[in-house]
């Protein structure tokens, strides 16, 4: 192993920008890509917001499993970050989390990996971005005490694995149903990546909410002894979900690309109207509709208007699940009209533990997913909605990149198969 080499405490940051078992950023155009050095650096963390990381070691990057082997654990549990690299705030919310989650005691392991099996034909497998050097400033400034950026080779030895893990029917439906393959690729290598890391917890985003269903589900089937954990989404102030894959677009392309998170806005505003209304009809003391005409007939138009409302949701008009894609569908069929327009994949209100549409009756919790393409960019994102016919439905709330760095409390997923 050859001497360390500290990288600059001043080089550059990658611009903001969403997880895969990487974790597609944010930016204006592709930066160059880096090759990976030869030799196994140690990487001195630059200064950056106060955390429980100020008397770690130096961050150090390696390329090989073996010199991944040979470093020490510590004495508290590991965590890992699976990433395809061109790290944003995004990702280094999922670090932050993993610091806070095993201490000053444990160890953040970042890996940083393109991986071409969950990658089909005509994907951007060749254009997406590598930008090794901002990665692990990056990773070293959010908590992580090792990047582990192998190469293809070292990943699969002798080309593409024969024996691939298959997603099984959820891995056939919505992402699945529009990049035949790719989950099995994705949780292919996050199997590898698993035994090769060997941590005691995992950390993926919820922005791609079927990738975690999909992981979790093969941890608890095999058996991982790994617990996943879910961090919430991390957005631009005006809504648009952290992505590597924004750095595409232009400036009109992105603006269309915001009906992606309105439509989903719009159904948790739509639904939380709808239960505020139904909630004052139940605590009417009078016929609703009585006071209604009442109110019009003494010519109180907007007090009639409202009392017509609240009769309106007594009445058992259309509610939960079917309300709330009523309202996405109303902002994404708008934005089909935009320059440049946005081509819908899809939108679907899904149940959490398999990504199966849930009926108009459904009561629990439920992810409204929408995929899109603008231009020639393909984007994802998701919100979770709970339809409770006795409390006002939830939904995540917005993590903004520009909030505090305290870390969210991330959410523990799936069965308890999943977990350590």
């Amino acid at each position: 192993m050859s001497t360390p080499t500290p990288v600059p405490a001043s080089g550059a940051h990658p611009s903001p920008g969403t997880t895969s078992p990487g974790a597609p950023s944010s930016g204006a155009t592709t930066p160059p890509t880096a090759a990976p050095p030869s030799n196994e650096a140690a990487t001195q963390a630059p200064t950056g917001p106060p955390s429980e990381t100020s008397a770690q070691a130096p961050t150090r990057l390696v390329h090989t499993a073996a010199a991944l082997r040979e470093l020490p654990r510590r004495s508290g549990p590991r965590a890992v970050v699976m990433t395809m690299g061109a790290l944003h705030e995004g990702h280094a919310t999922l670090v932050r989390a993993a610091r806070h989650r095993v201490g000053p005691q444990g160890q953040v392991v970042v890996t940083v990996f393109v991986n071409p099996l969950q990658f089909g034909a005509g994907e951007d497998l060749d254009r997406y971005p590598r930008t090794l050097d901002a990665d692990v400033v990056l990773a070293a400034q959010a908590g992580a005490d090792v990047v582990f950026a192998p190469s293809v080779d070292e990943v699969y030895p002798g080309g593409a694995p024969q024996i691939r893990i298959a997603a099984g029917p959820m891995g056939d439906l919505l992402e699945g149903a529009s990049r035949p393959g790719h989950f099995d690729g994705v949780l292919t290598v996050v199997a590898k990546l698993m035994h090769l890391s060997a941590p005691d917890i995992a950390f993926y985003g919820q922005k791609d909410a079927q990738q975690l269903a999909v992981i979790t589900r093969m941890a608890a089937d095999l058996n991982f002894p790994v617990e996943i954990v879910g961090v919430p989404t991390v957005r631009e102030d005006d809504g648009l979900a952290l992505s590597s894959r924004n750095r595409y677009l232009s400036g009109a392309e992105r603006r269309t690309a915001l009906a992606l998170s309105a439509a989903l806005f719009a159904a948790r505003d739509r639904l939380t109207a709808e239960e505020a209304l139904r909630a004052r009809a139940a605590s009417t003391g009078h016929p609703v509709e009585s006071r209604s005409a009442a109110l019009a007939a003494l010519g109180e138009d907007r007090a009639a208007a409202d009392a017509h409302a609240v009769a309106y949701a007594a009445a058992g008009a259309a509610r939960g699940p079917s309300v709330a894609r009523a309202a996405a569908a109303v902002v994404l069929e708008d934005a089909a009209s935009l320059d440049p327009p946005l081509t819908l994949d899809y939108v679907a209100l899904v149940d959490p533990s398999d990504f199966t549409e849930v009926p108009d009756d459904h009561e629990g919790e439920a992810v409204l997913a929408v995929a899109a393409r603008v231009g020639t960019t393909r984007l994802i994102d998701n919100i979770r909605l709970s339809f409770d016919p006795h409390n006002h439905p939830t939904a995540t709330a917005r993590t903004s990149p520009t909030a505090s760095t305290s870390p969210t409390p991330p959410t523990p997923q799936g069965p308890p198969g999943a977990t350590r």
